[in-house]
């Protein structure tokens, strides 16, 4: 009995070793950063700086040879559509009466009646542009209350008709300035002759402001004689903001006309919204700050929030822009750093029970940040964010203590 009660003991005592030996020999669990799969709204959009730039600007340039009056008005001065006199040039002679300044003054007069034409040529254009944008905006919406359209296609005709007007506006805007291009060099045509009976000294020429708006920019204050097409002040109207953001070419395939763009980080205390008006068909070379050259293509916006929510935004004012390439509601998404290439796809780690189990999934839409899930996983799944080389198909682990 003795004999077997040691036996029994030298077995346990045995046994009790091996399990010691087997737990100090078993790998310990590694520990891992884990991330929940979610169902929610996602976004991808091409984030890059902007700047404001009033839309219409017009330097105002001297008609003829003559001496400027010092000129009065400041940045930021309010002018008239033809009231507010900008600048008063005095005659110069002989420069202001001999055959020279006479013929150059008839030329003048000859290529601004030419830009009126053309002006006005273009607007005809435009506004055929928009009546058949408007019309083909009016059917797209009949069709769609008769169920023959889809929302995307109304969406593509109004961002279209929006478009035309703008470019008709545009258009309208440099007919105006054509003609008063044209009524400023005929007006300086009058003064290369020569007056009979009067004072020389006493005639000056009279240059007023061609739009309403202010002036943004004084080029030549001081008196001085000036030729012909010589910058003399710059105007615009501030409220008329566009946005300008220049973004890789790469990028730029991507952005259609009418995608939207949100702008942060301008000096308040919300985002403001505004839509791709164009993406200019020609690329810039531009040099980043770590010394690479960039191809670069611009793409304009027009503001969609009030005038009244961005007064104090002006002209040339820096601007972060988000241009969305792509938006949902509800989507299945997964952090892409649980991400990683496995024999052509994607692929991640789910934790479950302890272990981590290799998932190949189908992968849509990133946007750095997230990843859209085609499928391989569920929201509600845990999944290893970061994984590293100790990370195999079936391996225990641990969740990280954050702390």
């Amino acid at each position: 009995m003795r004999v077997v009660l040691r036996r029994i003991i030298l077995a346990a005592f045995a046994l009790a070793v091996i399990a010691v030996l087997v737990y100090a020999f078993l790998p310990e669990p590694v520990p891992v950063d884990l991330a929940e799969v979610t169902r929610g709204p996602m976004r991808v959009s091409v984030d890059e700086d902007g700047k404001t730039r009033i839309k219409e600007r017009y330097v105002v340039s001297a008609p003829l040879v003559g001496r400027l009056q010092r000129i009065e008005l400041n940045p930021g001065d309010v002018v008239e559509a033809n009231q507010t006199i900008v600048a008063i040039i005095e005659p110069t002679a002989p420069h202001l009466l001999d055959a020279r300044a006479r013929a150059e003054a008839q030329a003048r007069v000859r290529a601004a009646e030419a830009a009126v034409s053309r002006a006005n040529a273009k607007l005809q254009q435009a506004k055929a542009a928009y009546d058949f944008a408007e019309a083909e905006h009016a059917r797209a919406q009949a069709a769609f209350d008769r169920g023959g359209a889809s929302p995307y296609e109304i969406d593509e005709k109004a961002m279209l008709k929006k478009t035309a007007r703008e470019e008709r506006r545009a258009a309208a805007f440099a007919e105006e300035i054509a003609e008063f291009e044209l009524e400023l060099s005929r007006s300086a045509l009058l003064h290369t002759m020569p007056q009979i009976g009067g004072d020389e000294q006493s005639e000056h020429f009279e240059i007023r402001s061609p739009i309403s708006g202010c002036v943004l920019r004084v080029l030549r204050e001081s008196m001085t004689v000036v030729e012909p097409g010589a910058p003399l002040m710059e105007l615009g109207d501030p409220t008329d903001l566009e946005v300008v953001i220049d973004v890789l070419s790469t990028d730029a395939v991507k952005i259609s006309p009418g995608a939207k763009v949100i702008i942060d980080r301008w000096g308040g205390d919300y985002p403001l919204l505004a839509t791709v008006r164009l993406v200019e068909p020609s690329a810039f070379t531009k040099v980043s700050a770590l010394g690479v050259e960039e191809q670069r293509v611009n793409v304009i916006a027009d503001f969609i929030t009030p005038l009244g929510d961005r007064e104090s935004l002006g002209d040339g004012y820096r601007v972060e822009a988000k241009l969305v390439i792509w938006e949902a509601d509800d989507i299945v998404q997964a952090p892409a750093s649980a991400l990683f290439r496995k024999e052509g796809g994607w692929a991640l780690f789910v934790a479950e029970n302890d272990r981590a189990l290799l998932r190949p999934v189908e992968i849509g839409w990133q946007n750095g940040l997230m990843a859209q899930v085609l499928g391989g996983v569920e929201p509600g799944q845990l999944v290893i964010v970061f994984p590293s080389d100790e990370i195999e198909h079936g391996i225990s682990i641990t969740p990280r203590d954050e702390s």
